[in-house]
């Protein structure tokens, strides 16, 4: 099979809803990824909050749940959802922690300006619960088909 029709294949399966597998690994790489750059962000900030170890410790949890889903089926409709929604969730809970903190900055958000640059990142958060966000949308989705 070569990589035309590899790619073919895959573009099927996108269409028809079968990227199961695929968005499933996506959410495992996107956790590794994600969690790894906050250790080194909350690093940066001493963790000074034990909270800030949640989105750190829910990386591998993400990894995972995403790389069980993509080998069975029934992981991908159990501890990939659970997994997703930990992740989501705490993305929610980070966005909120970091709009306090940009609030509790000299000044607060009457110089939003500077405290959303200097203060903690405002959509990273965000950005956690998008990947955990695709684990669940994985979970949803139709495996995909090993036929070419």
């Amino acid at each position: 099979m070569g990589a035309t029709d590899l790619a073919g294949l895959a573009l099927r399966n996108v269409r028809t809803g079968r990227f199961q597998r695929s968005l499933a690994l996506a959410t495992a790489g996107g956790s590794v990824i994600t969690a790894a750059e906050i250790f080194l962000e909350h690093d940066r900030a001493g963790f000074g909050n034990r909270m800030m170890w949640w989105p750190v410790w829910l990386g591998p949890v993400g990894a995972v749940a995403g790389v069980a889903g993509a080998a069975s089926p029934r992981a991908a409709r159990t501890l990939l959802p659970l997994a997703s929604a930990s992740i989501v969730l705490n993305g929610l809970q980070g966005t909120w922690l970091h709009v306090r903190g940009i609030a509790d900055k000299p000044g607060g958000w009457s110089t939003a300006r500077y405290n959303v640059e200097m203060g903690p990142p405002l959509f990273a958060p965000l950005l956690m619960s998008l990947v955990g966000g695709m684990g669940l949308v994985a979970s949803l989705l139709r495996r995909e088909s090993r036929d070419a």
